[in-house]
C-alpha cells in the first residue's frame, strides 16, 4: 500500500553569496518575484499538491523566513482599520495553520543531503516532498504532478528536464531504462560526466518526492563531492531497493538561483498579470532595440 504524501521539507540555509549585496541581511529566500517572495512561491506549488505539513531546514540569521508565516497583528489590525481590503487578501497566503510549520537548523554548511538529515524527526517514517525554493516552475504544480506519479508508483520520483548534450558536465544525469516519454527508470545517476559518457541528457531539478528509505544512507553521513554530504549519493544508492522514476513534468522552470534566471521570473511572472502585464508589455518594447543589437 502506497503512503499519502503529506510532508515538505525546504532546505533554505543557505547563504545566498550570489546575490550580494542584497542578502547580507535577509535571506535569499525572501528576495521577491513581482511582490511574492521565492518562499512563497514553493508553498503555495506544495499546498497545490495537497501537501499540509512543511519542515524549514534554516541557518543562522534566517529567522525572518519563519517571522513571514507567522501572524502580524499590527499590521492586519492598521489594513483593517484603513479597509485595505486588497492588502490584507495579498497577506493571506502567508498565513499557515497553527502546528502546520517547523523550522530546524542546519548549523553547517555541510550540503543538500546533511539538510534532509536535520529534518530526520520531521520526515520520520513517512515520504516526502523536497523542494528547493531557488527553483519557481510556471504552470501546474510541479510537485504536485510527482505526487500524482508516486501515487501510481511509489517509490522515489523526481522532476527531470532535458539538457543540451554539451552540458551535462554540469549537471547530475540519469541512467534511465525504460521511458515512456513521460515516466522514466532511474537505473543510476551520475554526477557532471562529460557529454561522450553521460547516459542521457536528462537532469534533476529542485523537486522530489522519496520515501523514508534514503534517509539511512543520509544518517551515515559520507562525504562526496564537495566533501558535503550529497542528497543524489543517497538516493543512488535506493536503486533497485525501491522504484526510482523520473518525471518529465509540465511547466517552465527558472533557476532563481541564477541573476539571469531570477531577472526573466519576473518578466514571465508579471507579464501574465491583470494589473501588471500592460505595462511590462509597454516598457518591454523601449528595450528592442537592444535585444536586436549584434
Amino acid at each position: 500500500m502506497i503512503k499519502p504524501l503529506k510532508k515538505a521539507v525546504l532546505p533554505v540555509a543557505g547563504l545566498g553569496t550570489r546575490f550580494l549585496p542584497a542578502t547580507k541581511a535577509m535571506p535569499k529566500e525572501m528576495l521577491p518575484v513581482v511582490d511574492k517572495p521565492l518562499i512563497q512561491y514553493a508553498i503555495d506549488e506544495a499546498r497545490e499538491a495537497g501537501i499540509e505539513e512543511f519542515c524549514l531546514v534554516t541557518g543562522r540569521g534566517k529567522d525572518s523566513l519563519i517571522d513571514y508565516f507567522d501572524i502580524a497583528y499590527e499590521l492586519e489590525a492598521t489594513l483593517r482599520e484603513r479597509g485595505k481590503k486588497s492588502a490584507l487578501e495579498a497577506l493571506a497566503p502567508s498565513g499557515m495553520q497553527a502546528g502546520s510549520l517547523v523550522a530546524v537548523r542546519q548549523q553547517e554548511p555541510l550540503g543538500l543531503g546533511h539538510a534532509i538529515w536535520c529534518a530526520r524527526s520531521f520526515i520520520g517514517d513517512d515520504p516526502f516532498a523536497i523542494l528547493l525554493p531557488d527553483d519557481i516552475v510556471k504552470g501546474r504544480s510541479c510537485i504536485g504532478q510527482l505526487v500524482e506519479a508516486y501515487n501510481q508508483t511509489g517509490g522515489n520520483v523526481v522532476a527531470v528536464t532535458e539538457v543540451p548534450r554539451e552540458h551535462t558536465n554540469r549537471y547530475g544525469i540519469l541512467d534511465v531504462g525504460s521511458d515512456d516519454g513521460k515516466l522514466v527508470e532511474v537505473k543510476g545517476l551520475v554526477e557532471k560526466p562529460a557529454p561522450e559518457d553521460a547516459p542521457s541528457n536528462l537532469s534533476i531539478i529542485g523537486r522530489y518526492v522519496l520515501t523514508q528509505d534514503v534517509m539511512k544512507y543520509l544518517a551515515k553521513l559520507e562525504r562526496g563531492a564537495g566533501n558535503e554530504v550529497q542528497l543524489t549519493d543517497a538516493m543512488a544508492k535506493t536503486i533497485g531497493e525501491v522504484p526510482f522514476h523520473g518525471l518529465r513534468y509540465e511547466g517552465t522552470r527558472y533557476d532563481c538561483g541564477d541573476k539571469a534566471g531570477f531577472l526573466e521570473a519576473q518578466i514571465a511572472f508579471s507579464i501574465d498579470r491583470e494589473d501588471l502585464g500592460a505595462s511590462v508589455k509597454a516598457f518591454l518594447k523601449k528595450y528592442k532595440q537592444y535585444v536586436d543589437a549584434p
